[in-house]
């Protein structure tokens, strides 16, 4: 790729944290024929898969320079969890859960594919999220970051659901 190409951005990454179990119930869906499953064992190249998907119209690319070693160290792992939503037959989001740190677990990875945003799934989809990550294994604190870079929703509807924001950081990358 030539120098040209290569655009230079600057983001902020904002931490968010929930400190105890929300107070709303698991999601009720009237509207798409929907099931939510857990990948057991799953190949790196299904993680790859939604990050890719999800992730390219906001510039997620951290993962695409990662080793082959440290992808599959990560998917392998029996503490990080990811979930498939499926909407009428197809993959159309995923949610990530790490519960490698003590007491806490991190939604690593969230979104939607793009054919499936602007249908109140993402919604549907965090409420389960959340929740599971809750009702799962015992915690003390569920966390999440963003950027300034994802859908520009992303922030207000961690917010919604109970999150608060902690930390931020000022990023840049060449892309």
């Amino acid at each position: 790729m030539s120098k040209n190409h290569i655009k230079k951005l600057t983001y902020r990454v904002t931490y968010l944290e929930m400190n105890n179990m929300p107070k709303f119930d698991w999601p009720r869906n009237v509207k798409h024929k929907l099931s939510i499953l857990l990948a057991k064992e799953f190949p790196s190249w299904y993680f790859l898969f939604f990050y890719k998907q999800v992730g390219k119209k906001y510039f997620w690319t951290d993962w695409l320079n990662k080793s082959n070693e440290e992808i599959n160290s990560f998917v392998g792992n029996k503490n990080v969890l990811l979930y498939t939503l499926i909407k009428d037959g197809f993959p159309a989001g995923f949610y990530m859960l790490d519960y490698r740190t003590k007491d806490v677990c991190d939604i690593s990875f969230f979104g939607l594919v793009e054919e499936a945003i602007g249908k109140g799934l993402g919604k549907y989809l965090l409420k389960t999220a959340i929740l599971t990550a809750w009702d799962s294994r015992k915690i003390k604190k569920l966390t999440v970051n963003t950027c300034s870079l994802d859908h520009k929703n992303a922030i207000y509807l961690y917010q919604k659901y109970g999150f608060r924001a902690v930390d931020y950081k000022d990023c840049e990358k060449f892309v």
